[in-house]
C-alpha cells in the first residue's frame, strides 16, 4: 500500500494541466516534467526500450519470460489532467479507515465530500482515501492508472516466478483535450490489444462509448440604435438564445444516464453584431448520433430562412464507439473479467458516458477496452480515490499478464 501511496503522490504533485487551446503536442510544456520523471522511473526499476519521443509519448516493454507463444499485451494511461479545474498546488489529504461520514475538504470554504451527495463513498467505508484539499483536482484521473501500471510491472520483474508474454506500456499526453491518441504509433506499438487503465470505481470494465462530435456555431448580427431598430436590427444574442431553446431540454447531461445521448452547451459570448457558442454531440447509437448532429444543422437552415443567413456552424467528428472494432475480438474483455473475477473483483461492464484514448486507438488497429483506475468525481475539487481499488487495479494487470500466457500454454 505505501508504495502505491508514494508513487502516487509524486506523480499527482506534478501540474500536468492541458490546454485545447494549444497548437502544440504536448499542449503545455509542464507536461513534460511529469513525463521525463516516469521515463526515469521506468529505468529505475528495470524496465526494457523505454523511449519518449518529441511529443512526450513515452512506451516501454516487459521482455516476455516464457517459451510460450503468447499475445503482446498493451496497458496505457495518460498523464494530463483536465483544463476543467486547477490541477497546481495540489494538496492531498489521506484519510485512513474512512467512517462513512462527511469529509471536509476545506474548513475554511466550507467544502465537504459528502456521502449524502456522493453515495458511492459508502462502499469504501473502513478504506484508505486520498481526496482534494478542496482548491484543486486531484489527478487519479489517471495519474492511478500510471501508478498502477508502473507498480504492476515493478512487481512483474521483481517476481519472475509469475510467468508473462511479452508487455507493452504507453502513457500519453493530452488525453483530457481529446487527443491522447492523435500520435501514437500503434505499429511501433506493436501490441496485439491493449487496456487503457482509466476507468473510475472498482470494477468497471468497459468497451463501449460514445460517439462525439463539436460544433462551433456562429451568428452575425445587425447593430442599430434601438429607438429606431424595427426591421433594421439583427440581434446575435437573441438568435443564439432562440437557437438553443429549440434543442431539447430534456438532452443534457445533467438529465441523461445510461445509454442516453445528450447535447452539451460549454462556451458562450456575445454581443449585438456576434454571438457564438460551443456544444459538444454525444450518442452511443450511431444513427442517434447522425441525427443529433443533423437536427442541429436543421435548426441552423430554419433561422437562416427566418433571420437571412446570418448563421454558420461547424461541425466535427471527435471519436467512435470503440464497441465496433471491440467486438470481433471479444476475447480480450472476457480475459479481463476472468482476471477481475480472480482477483475477487466483482466486474461492472457498462458503457462509458465519455471517451477514452482507447476508443481512437481500436479505431487505429488497436483494440482497446477500458478498465478501472479507481477514482471518483473526476475533473474537480470533489475528486478522490481509494487506495485500496488502486492496489486491486494493479493486481488485475498483474493477473491478465499470467492468465495470458497460462491460456498460450
Amino acid at each position: 500500500m505505501q508504495n502505491i501511496i508514494d508513487r502516487f503522490l509524486r506523480y499527482i504533485k506534478i501540474d500536468t494541466q492541458s490546454d485545447p487551446n494549444s497548437k502544440t503536442t504536448p499542449s503545455t510544456e509542464k507536461q513534460w516534467y511529469l513525463a521525463d520523471l516516469l521515463v526515469e522511473e521506468l529505468l529505475e526499476i528495470g524496465m526494457e526500450e523505454v523511449s519518449i519521443d518529441n511529443k512526450a509519448y513515452i512506451t516501454a516493454t516487459l521482455p516476455s519470460n516464457t517459451n510460450a507463444n503468447v499475445p503482446t499485451i498493451g496497458f496505457i494511461s495518460h498523464f494530463d489532467t483536465s483544463p476543467d479545474f486547477s490541477g497546481t498546488n495540489i494538496n492531498p489529504q489521506i484519510i485512513e479507515n474512512y467512517d462513512g461520514k462527511d469529509i471536509v475538504l476545506n474548513e475554511r470554504e466550507n467544502i465537504i465530500l459528502s456521502p449524502e451527495y456522493f453515495e458511492d463513498l459508502l462502499q469504501y467505508k473502513g478504506q484508505t482515501l486520498i481526496t482534494t484539499d478542496g482548491t484543486t483536482l486531484l489527478g487519479a484521473d489517471d495519474k492511478a492508472g500510471i501508478t498502477e501500471i508502473i507498480t504492476a510491472m515493478e512487481y512483474l520483474l521483481d517476481h519472475p516466478e509469475i510467468k508473462h508474454g511479452k508487455i507493452r506500456i504507453g502513457f500519453t499526453p493530452d488525453e483530457e483535450i481529446g487527443r491522447g491518441a492523435h500520435h501514437f504509433d500503434v505499429e511501433k506499438f506493436g501490441a496485439d490489444w491493449a487496456y487503457t487503465m482509466d476507468g473510475s470505481q472498482i470494477g468497471e470494465l468497459e468497451y463501449e462509448n460514445f460517439n462525439a462530435a463539436s460544433a462551433k456555431v456562429i451568428i452575425k448580427g445587425r447593430s442599430v440604435h434601438p429607438g429606431y431598430a424595427k426591421n433594421k436590427m439583427v440581434n446575435a444574442i437573441s438568435i443564439a438564445s432562440e437557437f438553443l431553446e429549440i434543442l431539447p431540454p430534456e438532452e443534457t447531461p445533467q438529465n441523461t444516464s445510461g445509454r442516453e445521448g445528450f447535447f452539451h452547451v460549454h462556451h458562450i459570448k456575445g454581443e449585438i453584431e456576434h454571438a457564438e457558442f460551443e456544444l459538444i454531440v454525444r450518442d452511443h447509437d450511431k444513427t442517434f448520433f447522425e441525427n443529433r448532429k443533423q437536427l442541429l444543422q436543421d435548426i441552423t437552415d430554419k433561422l437562416n430562412d427566418i433571420h437571412g443567413d446570418c448563421i454558420s456552424i461547424e461541425i466535427k467528428d471527435q471519436y467512435f464507439n470503440m464497441r465496433e472494432k471491440v467486438e470481433p475480438v471479444f476475447h480480450i474483455v472476457e480475459l479481463a473479467k476472468e482476471a477481475m473475477e480472480a482477483m475477487r473483483v466483482t466486474p461492472i461492464i457498462k458503457p462509458i458516458r465519455g471517451g477514452t484514448d482507447g476508443s481512437q486507438l481500436s479505431y487505429m488497429g488497436l483494440p482497446c477496452p477500458n478498465i478501472f483506475a479507481g477514482g471518483h468525481n473526476f475533473h474537480g475539487k470533489y475528486e478522490y480515490v481509494p487506495v485500496e481499488s488502486m492496489i486491486k487495479a494493479t493486481e488485475v494487470i498483474i493477473k491478465i499478464c499470467e492468465l495470458a500466457a497460462k491460456k498460450a500454454n
